[in-house]
C-alpha cells in the first residue's frame, strides 16, 4: 500500500484488481484522502481493519494532522470493514442514510460473518459494522479549514446510497463504485438504469482526476467514466433483448460477444453474475 496525489492535497491508496481473499487481506477497492488547512477527511475505509491500519500509517507518511472526518461512499464491505479504525481516532462518519438499511440488515450480518472465515485473521470476531454518525438525505457541502467538499448522493446506482465526492476547486473526483477502471465492474443488485444516469450527470462536471472505487485514478476522466456506463448498457442491451425474447438466460449469455470485455481482470468472477442479475432486472422491468 503507497499513498499517492491525484492533485494537491487530494491522495488515494489503490486496491488490487481481484476478488477479497485472505491473501490479499481484502485489500481490493480504493480509498482516499483530503488534506485541508485544518485536519484529514478520508473517503472510505477499506476492507478490514488491518487495511485501515495501514492506511492510517500512509496518511501520517503525508501529514500529522488530525483526520476529522470519514466519508462512505457506500456501505458495501471491502469499503468499510475498517471503520472502527476511524471511529477509535475520533473521525465523525458521514453516509448516505439508505445505508443504515444495509448496516441493519440480515445480509450485512450474514456478510461479515462469512467473511469472518473467509478473510480471517484480517476480518474476525473483533470486527463489527460501525454506523454512520450523520445520516445525509441529500446534497451536503462540508467545509473543513480552506476546503470545501461536496457530497453528491447519485443512488439508486451500483447500491441504493452512494455517493461521490466531488472537490469543484482541484476538480478531483471520489466516485466510489460509480466508476470501475481497468476491471469488470461489479454489478450485484445494482439499479443500473440509474447507474447509467448517475454517469450521465457526472459527466457534464469539469472533471481533471477521478480516483474509481477500483483500479487505477483516470486523469482520462470522461473516457473512463464511459468506459463503466457502455459496460452497463452493453448488459442491458443484450440481457434485455433476451428478457424480452424469454430467452433462457444460459443460452443468451452464451450467444452474447462478449469479446470487447473477455480480456479484461475478473471477467470470470464477475461478468456471468452481472449479467444475471441484469437479466433478472430487465425481465422484471418488462412485466
Amino acid at each position: 500500500m503507497q499513498a499517492r496525489e491525484a492533485a494537491s492535497g487530494c491522495w488515494y491508496v489503490q486496491g488490487l484488481s481481484e476478488m477479497g481473499s485472505s491473501a490479499n487481506q481484502n485489500f481490493i477497492s480504493n480509498a482516499g484522502f483530503i488534506v485541508t488547512s485544518a485536519s484529514v477527511v478520508v473517503v472510505d475505509a477499506l476492507g478490514s481493519p488491518a487495511l485501515a491500519e495501514r492506511f492510517v500509517a500512509e496518511i501520517r507518511k503525508v501529514t500529522s494532522k488530525p483526520i476529522t472526518h470519514i466519508i462512505l461512499t457506500h456501505y458495501h464491505a471491502d469499503h468499510i470493514y475498517g471503520l472502527q479504525v476511524f471511529k477509535a481516532l475520533g473521525a465523525h462518519i458521514i453516509a448516505q442514510q439508505l445505508g443504515r438499511e444495509y448496516l441493519n440488515s440480515e445480509t450485512a450480518r450474514l456478510r461479515l460473518q462469512a467473511s469472518r472465515t473467509e478473510l480471517a485473521p484480517w476480518v474476525d470476531e473483533n470486527t463489527h459494522l460501525v454506523p454512520a454518525d450523520e445520516w445525509i438525505n441529500g446534497p451536503t457541502t462540508l467545509t473543513v479549514g480552506n476546503t470545501q467538499i461536496q457530497i453528491i448522493p447519485v443512488g439508486p446506482a451500483h447500491t441504493q446510497d452512494d455517493v461521490v465526492i466531488w472537490l469543484p476547486e482541484r476538480k478531483v473526483l471520489y466516485s466510489g463504485d460509480l466508476v470501475f477502471r481497468g476491471r469488470i465492474p461489479y454489478v450485484g443488485d445494482a439499479d443500473s438504469g440509474h447507474w447509467i444516469k448517475a454517469l450521465d450527470d457526472l459527466l457534464k462536471l469539469d472533471v481533471k482526476a477521478v480516483v474509481p472505487g477500483h483500479g487505477a485514478i483516470s486523469l482520462d476522466a470522461r473516457k473512463d467514466m464511459q468506459f463503466t456506463r457502455d459496460y452497463l448498457i452493453y448488459l442491458r442491451k443484450a440481457m434485455g433483448q433476451a428478457a424480452q425474447d424469454m430467452t433462457p438466460f444460459d443460452e443468451a449469455y452464451k450467444a452474447t460477444d462478449w469479446s470487447p470485455y473477455r480480456h479484461m481482470p475478473l471477467f470470470d468472477a464477475a461478468n456471468r453474475m452481472n449479467a444475471y442479475n441484469t437479466y433478472i432486472l430487465m425481465e422484471q422491468q418488462a412485466k
